[in-house]
């Protein structure tokens, strides 16, 4: 079969052929019908030697939905649950493989992260419990959803009980995560959304998705949307970009007691210092994708309607294109590679 693989670490990714994998016991077998790129795959592949735990050469592809190809549910639609943990402690039991006790030790992090991915014709799943059904679901919808949709719900989930009436959220940075946040936040909180990114098109992306107001970064940024939170600050920021101006622009703008969640992996710091200038009484969370149970509530909020993820599709043969446009931040919301 075909798959996009990462033979060496700083090396474009390349399609090629290997054998398609045979299920032994308790392992499923999927036909992949569509596998999303994430920002995280071009961390794992310009990564150095050493930084992660992986071993290449491994196919690419966390965001995965397809087919059940054997056993007992041979034809079930559904979506693969993305960070596969050791499956024996107490967090892997309950679905939160995402926070399992013993990742520190495993040699990878999930599904194309260290194991094979989705990137490919069929996926070897180490076990069912790592699925979640589809239903009549598109794939094209379905995959995104399983990091992009999944990791926005948790971070989102994460500050719910600040997100009541007359209250502001600040998303930072609305492409394949951040329009989803948009949704969410507008989907399961009564607070007003504002937007933040630095091309006119991220914005225009935002409005589709539900923000009330959106607005470029520039200098004055901070102050404009304090102005917008009421002149108090925003209740809570997610920011999906994480650099330092990210960083720097989510605490200028987050009220005293408000919450800022770190999701973006762009190498920003955030200095803690008392007496200093965080805003006091502040919390700061980190979240690592999400639960299986969450990600059945994410598919559900999608089948109903609440939530659409943006696509670019691109046949599996073009994976060096999609990968290119991604890195150049061409990509309007998620791009999806499918097979054939």
């Amino acid at each position: 079969m075909r798959a996009v693989r990462l033979l060496d670490w700083g090396r474009e990714p390349v399609l090629g052929e290997v054998g398609r994998p045979v299920p032994r016991e308790g392992e499923v077998l999927v036909e992949v019908e569509a596998a999303g790129l994430c920002h995280s795959d071009l961390h794992v592949i310009d990564a150095a030697p050493g930084a992660l735990p992986y071993r290449p050469p491994f196919t690419l592809g966390h965001e995965v939905a397809g087919r059940v190809a054997t056993g007992s549910d041979a034809g079930e639609r559904v979506v693969v649950h993305g960070p596969w943990g050791c499956g024996d402690c107490p967090r892997c039991a309950v679905g939160r493989d995402n926070l399992c006790d013993r990742r520190g030790e495993l040699g990878w992090h999930g599904v194309g992260l260290g194991r094979d991915g989705g990137m490919a014709e069929y996926l070897l799943v180490p076990s069912a419990r790592h699925l979640v059904p589809i239903g009549d679901l598109s794939a094209e919808q379905a995959a995104p959803l399983s990091d992009a949709g999944l990791t926005s719900y948790a971070a989102v989930a994460g500050v719910r009980h600040a997100l009541g009436e007359d209250t502001t959220a600040v998303v930072i940075g609305v492409g394949g995560l951040g329009h989803l946040a948009v949704q969410i936040l507008r989907a399961t909180t009564a607070s007003r959304v504002l937007a933040v990114d630095i091309r006119e098109e991220a914005l225009a992306l935002a409005q589709r998705s539900g923000a009330h107001e959106g607005t470029l970064l520039r200098a004055d940024t901070a102050r404009v949307l304090r102005a917008a939170a009421g002149g108090v600050g925003a209740d809570a920021v997610l920011d999906f970009v994480g650099n330092d101006a990210t960083v720097g622009l989510a605490v200028d703008v987050l009220r005293p007691g408000g919450e800022l969640v770190l999701v973006g992996s762009g190498g920003g710091r955030l200095t803690v210092r008392k007496p200093g200038v965080l805003p006091p009484g502040f919390r700061l969370s980190l979240p690592f994708w999400g639960s299986r149970p969450e990600l059945g509530e994410v598919v559900a909020l999608a089948r109903s309607g609440a939530l659409h993820v943006e696509t670019e599709r691109f046949p599996l043969s073009e994976a060096a294109e999609a990968f290119g446009r991604l890195r150049r931040g061409e990509v309007r919301g998620r791009a999806v590679l499918v097979p054939g």
